[in-house]
């Protein structure tokens, strides 16, 4: 299996979602955020173990889910073409939060892996809930929509 993050090893809840903040601090979507945001964020991640060979995501499918990695590894393909893989403490699936666009990859599990999950619908009732994160974010990711854009 792939290297292990380095997280909450004995289960503590308060280590394992500040290893969370900080993965979420480098996403670009997120990175403006304050610590206060970001607690809020990742406390609504899930755990979940995944079995090697478990599709992730299927290019051109709704998108639903933010996805950071602890532990293992996933290819992701773009017209069937391998062009990346992910890791612990990569991520994936940012703009399925934000934007109800279909997804731009399929990532596949290429070992066993352990993986934290945000759901599109509790991320958009904390959003109702807090405008100031709304804001913030919708500005990030016009930000990242033109950059994408632009190249």
């Amino acid at each position: 299996m792939g290297q292990t993050a380095d997280y909450a090893t004995k289960g503590d809840p308060m280590d394992r979602h500040g290893w969370i903040d900080e993965r979420l601090a480098k996403v670009p979507l997120f990175a403006n955020l304050d610590k206060k945001h970001l607690k809020q964020i990742s406390s609504l991640a899930t755990q979940i173990d995944v079995a090697a060979g478990k599709e992730l995501t299927r290019e051109g499918a709704h998108g639903s889910e933010f996805i950071i990695v602890l532990e293992g590894e996933a290819e992701v393909k773009v017209d069937g073409k391998v062009v990346a893989t992910r890791g612990p403490g990569e991520y994936f699936g940012e703009i399925a939060l934000i934007a109800n666009r279909p997804r731009t990859a399929t990532v596949t599990a290429t070992t066993p892996m352990k993986v934290e999950v945000i759901g599109r619908r509790e991320f958009q009732t904390l959003l109702s809930e807090n405008p100031g994160i709304a804001t913030e974010l919708l500005e990030a990711t016009a930000d990242r929509l033109a950059e994408n854009e632009e190249t």
